[in-house]
């Protein structure tokens, strides 16, 4: 484990964990994802999802695939009673981190239209906007902004460009 500030820990998810990831899915997202789709997650050989837990609690989690030189996040969450206190940076960098590690080029993520306050830390961390998928999200028929960071530079400067 990671010690990150104090008692808080960041550290690859585990299938113990999932119950507590759904717990926070259940009260982030209009349609949470299933036990069964992070089950498959933890299974697939692309995928990496990490947890920060405060004195041993789940306060939140974040995952990607990464495959053909890019990263894509998947989904990324902290409990409500966690926000707005840089757990959802935190989760970013260690993604970030371990992308450039893996020599990934690229970052790509999707985020609601009106989720402004996760659109402010994706841009305060160097995405920028390339695209909008239109009704991406079924549940609300909400658009998705598309975001991208290039990794490849810093990779190769050790800095970004």
């Amino acid at each position: 484990m990671k010690e990150v500030t104090g008692a808080v820990t960041l550290r690859l998810m585990k299938k113990d964990d999932i119950d507590q990831v759904l717990l926070i899915e259940q009260c982030s997202f209009p349609a949470p994802w299933a036990k069964k789709a992070y089950l498959g997650e933890l299974e697939n050989k692309f995928a990496r999802y990490f947890v920060i837990l405060d004195k041993g609690r789940i306060i939140g989690y974040a995952g990607m695939w990464i495959f053909a030189g890019e990263s894509h996040i998947t989904t990324i969450a902290v409990h409500p009673d966690y926000r707005s206190r840089g757990y959802g940076r935190m989760l970013m960098m260690a993604l970030i981190e371990y992308s450039k590690g893996h020599n990934a080029g690229t970052m790509v993520l999707e985020v609601r239209e009106s989720n402004i306050s996760a659109i402010n830390l994706y841009s305060s961390l160097g995405f920028k906007r390339i695209g909008l998928r239109r009704n991406y999200y079924i549940e609300t028929q909400e658009d998705a902004i598309v975001m991208l960071r290039h990794l490849k530079q810093e990779n190769e400067s050790g800095g970004r460009v």
